[in-house]
Order: C-alpha cells, then structure tokens, then sequence
C-alpha cells in the first residue's frame, strides 16, 4: 500500500526550494544517512527545476509504500508543459539542453534506485523517483509514517537562497564524478582480484616448499639428537672404562697392555671433540644456538681462560702468557662463546708450538667501538697458500708435526661462525717458522642482527611519547608494539638488561615496561637500581611476567605489576595512568559541509585523533557541552548559529571558554571579523587545507591551552 506524505505545488521559482527541504527532511526521518538524503534531495530539485523551467510549473506527490519489500520512499514530478522531445537521446547522454547542463535526467537517474519517464510532445512530463531502505534499516509503519507527518508540519517555512539553483547544478557534476571513479575503482578491483589469484597460487607454492624445509629441518635436528645421544653414550661408557683400567681397579697392566688402553681413550676423546665440534656447527648454520650477552670484563675472561688451559701446558717448554688488560672497558656480548673462540685459538698454538711461548692480549678501538683479542705463538707457522685451508671444515695442512698432534679440522671453521654470529671476524697472519697471530675482532657492545640501525638512535617520532621496553621474547613484544602502534606511544625496545642502560644514555622514556625473565640477566636488580639512581628515579616502572611476582615487584619499587598475556586495553589505562598522557587527542568538527567533514577526517590520523562531527552550529554546541573536546574545528558560515555566533557563546561560557579552537573557513575575513574571532588559536583557509597544517594547527592549540592554564 503507497500512501501519500505530502504533495506539494510548483508556482513561483521559490517553490523548489521549499521542495527541496521538504525532500531532505522527510529522507532524514525515513531514517536515510546523511549521504542518501543528499543524493535524494539533489535528484529531486534537479527534476523540479526542470518542470518549473521548461513547464511553468507542476506539482512534486511524496509518497511511501509500506508494503513492498524492500520499502521505498517515492517522489513523483509531473507538470503539463511541451514534454520532452528526443527522450531517448536525452536519456543516452547524447544530446544536450541549450538552456542547462543536460545532465539533470541522467544525475536524477543515477543517484536513485528506480527512475521511470513517461514523456509526449504537448503532453507534459511524469517523472517517478524511487530510494529504498536499507535491510538494515527499521521498517517503517503507518504509526511512524503519522509521526512524520506530524513532525513534516511543525517546521517552520522555507527561506529562498539564491544559490540553491546552482549548487545542485555543482553537486551533479560532482556526483557523476565519483559515479564514473566508483565504477573505475570497480574495474581496478576486478583487476586486483585477478591479481590476488596468481598471488594465491604462489603462497601456496611457497607453502608447500617451506614445508619441505620445515621436514628437512626436522629430519636434521632429530639426526643430531640421535647423534648426540648414540655417540656420547658410548663414548662416556669408553672413557670411563679406559679411566678403570689404566686405575688398576681390577689388576695390574702389562706395558703393552696399558700402551693399547692409551690409544682406545685418546681415540675416544678424539672422537668426542669431533662429535662436540659437529653438534656445534650444525647449531650455528641451523640458528639454534642462542645469544646471551652479558656485561663482563677482559681480565675476568683471562683469569677464567688461565685456568681452564694450564692443564694443557706440558714441562717448561712451552711459556703461556696473558697481558695485563687494565685500557679495556666493559664488554657485552656472550662471554662463553667469546671464550670458546679464545679457547681454539690458544690450545691450537699450544699444540704446534713445541717450544717457546704463546701469548694472549686485547686491544680496545674508541673510534670503531671494538675489542680485538690475539693470540700470538713463536710455532711452526702456517704457509700463505695454506691459510684457506684451515678454515674449511676438515681442513688440516700436511705437516710432520701433525701426525704427533690430531685434530679435527672443525675448531678454526666453528671460531669463524661463531664470531661471524656475535657480529664479529677473524683474522690471521703467519709464516712458515716464524709463528702465527689469530686474531677476532668483536663490537664492544653485541647488537643483535635484528636491531634496526634507526632504532639504535633512540629518537621517537615527532608528537609521539617513548616507552622503553624490556623484552627479550619477539612474540610479546610484537603483540605490545601492535597493540600500541595506533596510540601516541612509540615503543623502544631492548632485548637486555645492558641494551636498556645504553638507551637510557640517551633517552628519557615516559615510562619502563620491564621483563623480568630476560636470558642472561638480573632484572629484579635493575628495578632496583632504577630506583637508586636521581636520573631515572621518577620514571614509572611497570613489571610484567608470568611468574606471579607482583608483591616481590612492588617492594622493590615498581609502580605496577601486569601478569602474561598482557591485555592491551590494561596496558594504555596503565600508562594514560602513569604518564599522565592521553592516547588520543578528543576533536571536534562543527561544519554543515559534508565535503568538508570528509576531507577532514582523511587528512587526520587515525588512532592518534578522535573526531567527533557536528552538521550544524545548534549539534556543535550540544556535543561542546556533553563531551568537552581537547580541540574546535570551527566553520563559520553555517545556517541557524553561525561561527561567530559560536565564538561569542563560547567566550561567554565560563566552563567552556578555555577549550581551544581552530577556525576552517572558505570566506575571505576582514579585520573586523578577524577581531571577533580573537578567541581562535589559527584560521585556516579550507583551499590551503593539508594534513600537516592541520596537525600544525592542532598541536599550537594544545600548546597555547597548557601555557594558559599554567
């Protein structure tokens, strides 16, 4: 059933704009968006300027079927003028009116859902519009269609503007624009679809071969597993009965027999360093083996190293010899694998110096930031041509002294990867009979390879408030830098202990989120330290684990506890708690151009403004005052309250005359009008309008408020 809503008569020029309010009001309550009462309100008054200009006039029938499914808002335009002639050609776009744009029927048709045309020569024009209500929508009763009505006669006359007549011939063309760039973006969507197939296609390609991978590595790490375990076994089993035997546990030796337990252990402990050595090669190429860098000093590493190979010194023909090394300052990196690195290069100089002395010392370059540890021996040296050769796995150059001195041929190639691996090199030099010189040369301080050099500088993004972040585990810090990474926090991470103290060299953060299960180092005694020390004494501390340890935080200074997973909602309430800061910046647009909402809210970021939007001055003021904002973005020629109007109100209101405002205008303002707007913090012409002027704008606001308020 279609029952009628208004019928209105077109008289005099001044009618259409009566129309053309009548239509925008009963789209807003048919429920229609905003979008849809424009799109409804343009074709209306484009097809009433045409009967009142080609007819003299007519008469525009509203009505409602509130039995279709969907339901429909229609509009009928009738008038008995001439008609139309070449109502086809009009229709196709191929002629056009001397005395308009020609587009009003093709717009009309575009922005509608149904558009009907009945049309003769001498027999006047029905055209029958049609917009239908979202499913979304409520669906609209004969009650609802009264209270329109009613609400349709309450409002008060219409008041002509000039303009109107243009405007919608502006809004068509533009209208028909987005029409043909929607449909352009249809087919690039198309396109991108096509794309997005052949990108499937290679994904899963990819899939199954890091499948393979993932089999293969699996394969590897189960061999090297069995291979630890059925070799070492047997080979402890080996030591330790060779250990029994030479003991006398059961009896005496003969000499020969003794001779022969001596080959089974030195074979078995060869073998043992050949397993050792392989296990630790397959771990670095797999990235099994884990960096754990800790502070410690040069001279400690000697003192450990001094007494870890004395035992290999054999009479006084060999001298071992350790530098003083007082110049070198504290060192981060992995102490067990730099010793590890030391401990090849000194019992290989041992082993192929059969008399005289090996020497080791550090070296410290301030420029590079590096420490350079050697190991020089007065043995039988190495030839140029050879020098390759020790390097590769299994490698051994010929020599007699080797038959005397077995080795695997695995300890220089682990020394380079693993050097390779703290971010570091290897060198050597050497001559036949005048010894060699192994040398590595590592950073001071380990910087592990997935640092990103930018990060190192410690400089956070203008208008955005650092936090440092303890956190050794890449999947927790990658659910903390996601959940913050819309907010106006910016992350600072350390994987260490050592790396957070380098940081706070250079930075001041807002805020410590601390791990306290880190590899390799004391968390809790940073917390403490924190607290000693007056520099970051005041900064907030907050703590999280998954050990439970809340009360063992908070007595040792901590400001919070946050127990694993964290909830990222609790950690912003945390630090807007702590800090003092808030995320988001609260904006409000007051401004009755859709155009000009749109454009702002494209030309602001997400997640670091929050705007609110008003239509009108009359909304604008009603929303001031239920959420007062941080920011006004004010327009000023706006119908019922304008700008000024709102600028005046505003500076009489004792509880709201400190909120800043920022003036977007499209007018040219002269010094009178300039002066009644002495409130604004900047004007800003809408054609100049861009992304960093208004973020500009919006931080000078904030700025001058604070200053004010102090």
């Amino acid at each position: 059933m279609t029952i009628r809503l208004l019928l209105a008569a077109l008289e005099q020029e001044t009618d259409i704009v009566l129309v053309r309010k009548r239509t925008r009001r009963l789209a807003e309550l048919l429920g229609f968006d905003a979008q849809d009462q424009t799109r409804i309100t343009t074709a209306v008054s484009e097809i009433a300027r045409n009967a009142f200009e080609y007819a003299g006039g007519g008469r525009v029938d509203f009505r409602f079927n509130i039995e279709a499914t969907p339901q429909c808002f229609e509009i009928v335009i009738s008038d008995t003028g001439p008609g139309i002639k070449d109502l086809d050609a009009v229709l196709a776009g191929t002629r056009r009116s001397a005395t308009g744009m020609g587009v009003g029927l093709i717009g009309a048709r575009r922005l509608m859902d149904h558009f009907t045309i009945e049309a003769a020569p001498g027999a006047g024009t029905c055209v029958a519009l049609g917009k239908t209500l979202s499913p979304r929508m409520p669906r609209v009763n004969q009650t609802a269609l009264k209270r329109i009505s009613q609400a349709l006669a309450a409002d008060e006359p219409a008041n002509p503007v000039e303009e109107i007549r243009r405007q919608n011939h502006e809004m068509l063309v533009q209208l028909e624009e987005i029409q043909n760039r929607q449909e352009d973006l249809q087919r690039l969507n198309q396109e991108l679809q096509d794309t997005n197939r052949g990108v499937v296609a290679l994904y899963a390609e990819l899939d199954e071969r890091a499948e393979h991978l993932r089999r293969a590595d699996e394969l590897k790490s189960k061999f090297l597993s069995n291979m630890s375990h059925e070799f070492r076994t047997p080979l402890n089993s080996i030591l330790a009965l060779a250990r029994l035997l030479l003991g006398r546990t059961d009896g005496e030796l003969s000499a020969e027999q003794e001779k022969q337990v001596h080959f089974i252990r030195k074979s078995a402990e060869s073998l043992t360093e050949l397993v050792n050595d392989l296990l630790d090669l397959a771990k670095v190429e797999a990235g099994k083996i884990v960096v754990t860098p800790v502070e410690f000093t040069a001279e400690t590493l000697f003192g450990t190293l001094r007494g870890m190979l004395r035992p290999l010194l054999v009479g006084d023909s060999t001298v071992l010899l350790f530098e003083d090394p007082t110049d070198i300052p504290m060192i981060v990196g992995d102490e067990g694998k730099i010793s590890q690195i030391l401990r090849n290069f000194i019992s290989n100089a041992l082993k192929f110096t059969p008399q005289g002395e090996v020497r080791v010392w550090a070296s410290y370059d301030r420029e590079s930031d590096t420490v350079t540890f050697s190991c020089r021996d007065t043995g039988i040296g190495i030839a140029e041509g050879d020098l390759g050769i020790i390097f590769q796995e299994f490698g051994q150059v010929a020599h007699p002294l080797q038959a005397r001195v077995k080795g695997t041929g695995l300890g220089l190639p682990l020394a380079r990867k693993l050097a390779e691996l703290l971010g570091g090199s290897v060198a050597v030099v050497s001559a036949i009979g005048q010894g060699s010189v192994f040398s590595v040369t590592l950073p001071r301080v380990y910087r592990d390879a997935a640092v990103d050099e930018e990060e190192e500088q410690y400089k956070p993004e203008p208008g955005r408030i650092p936090l440092l972040m303890v956190e050794d585990d890449a999947a927790d810090a990658f659910v903390l830098e996601r959940s913050l990474a819309a907010s106006r926090y910016q992350l600072v991470r350390a994987r260490s202990v050592a790396q957070a103290k380098r940081i706070l060299e250079h930075l001041r953060p807002a805020a410590i989120l601390l791990d306290i299960v880190l590899r390799g180092d004391e968390s809790w005694r940073f917390v403490v330290q924190l607290r000693q020390q007056d520099e970051t004494s005041a900064i907030p501390i907050i703590v999280s684990s998954s050990t439970g340890d809340e009360q063992k935080a908070l007595h040792l200074g901590a400001d919070t506890f946050l127990a694993k997973p964290i909830d990222p909602r609790e950690v912003i309430e945390t630090l807007e708690r702590l800090t003092g800061y808030r995320s988001v910046t609260r904006l409000l647009l007051v401004d009755d151009q859709e155009v000009s909402r749109y454009l702002v809210r494209q030309l602001l970021p997400r997640g670091i403004y929050d705007l609110k939007e008003a239509a009108t001055g009359v909304e604008g003021w009603t929303r001031l005052n239920e959420e007062r904002p941080d920011v006004l973005l004010l327009d000023l020629n706006m119908p019922g309250m304008s700008g000024f109007e709102f600028i005046a109100r505003l500076s009489a209101d004792g509880s709201l005359h400190s909120v800043p405002t920022v003036i977007l205008t499209s007018a040219i303002l002269d010094e009178g009008q300039r002066d009644r707007l002495g409130k604004a913090t900047r004007i800003i012409s809408k054609s100049d309008l861009s992304s960093p002027m208004l973020i500009a704008a919006i931080k000078e606001a904030l700025e001058r408020a604070t200053e004010a308020a102090a």
